[in-house]
């Protein structure tokens, strides 16, 4: 996956637009988090800049950001990527840089550790992907790769999530499998 900045910053014309497309999203999508006001949310994302930018990665790469809740004890808000399907802008990529460097035959084009690093935000581990799947039906048609825990890592596998039957599935490859219809979601407080 191409980074298609490496400033972090944008025009104010730009910030404008974003800011834009997210209270929109967070207007229309109210029941994803009850009783939060957008003002504040606003005011945390004009003293953040570098978070701002990141949701703009998130934004950019088809991951449609919105709030889901807020931190109890630091009051920071909680953006996880809310798009119906896995973004295809990050599909076909394996796991991580172990991963990507063992695959010997048809390499992917990258890995999604190093792409969500690029973006600057975190992969949504599993307790987190059960959640947004409370907020609605997310990868129906796709799947996502998960925040693996390193005892799972450790043996080479890498864990994946996807709703089917009307049932959210938590499921495993190898590391350095990648697919057109797995992408991953993304996290980030701001």
């Amino acid at each position: 996956m191409k980074a298609a900045k490496t400033k972090k910053e944008f025009s104010p014309k730009q910030r404008d637009e974003l800011l834009g497309v997210l209270q929109e999203r967070f207007e229309k999508n109210s029941q994803r988090h009850t009783g939060l006001d957008w003002a504040k949310v606003k005011a945390r994302l004009d003293a953040n800049p570098d978070k701002l930018w990141s949701l703009g990665e998130m934004e950019r790469t088809g991951g449609e950001p919105d709030v889901v809740g807020q931190d109890k004890k630091t009051g920071e808000f909680l953006f996880f990527d809310c798009a119906a399907q896995s973004p295809d802008a990050r599909a076909s990529l394996c796991y991580d840089r172990a991963a990507l460097d063992g695959r010997k035959k048809f390499p992917p084009k990258g890995c999604v550790t190093e792409a969500a690093a690029v973006i600057g935000a975190e992969l949504l581990d599993e307790t987190q992907y059960f959640e947004l799947q409370k907020l609605g039906e997310f990868d129906a048609k796709t799947s996502s790769w998960l925040k693996t825990p390193s005892e799972i890592r450790k043996l080479g596998g890498a864990i994946y999530g996807d709703r089917r039957y009307n049932r959210v599935f938590i499921g495993h490859n190898g590391a350095d499998s990648y697919y057109g219809g797995r992408g991953f979601r993304c996290w980030l407080k701001v």
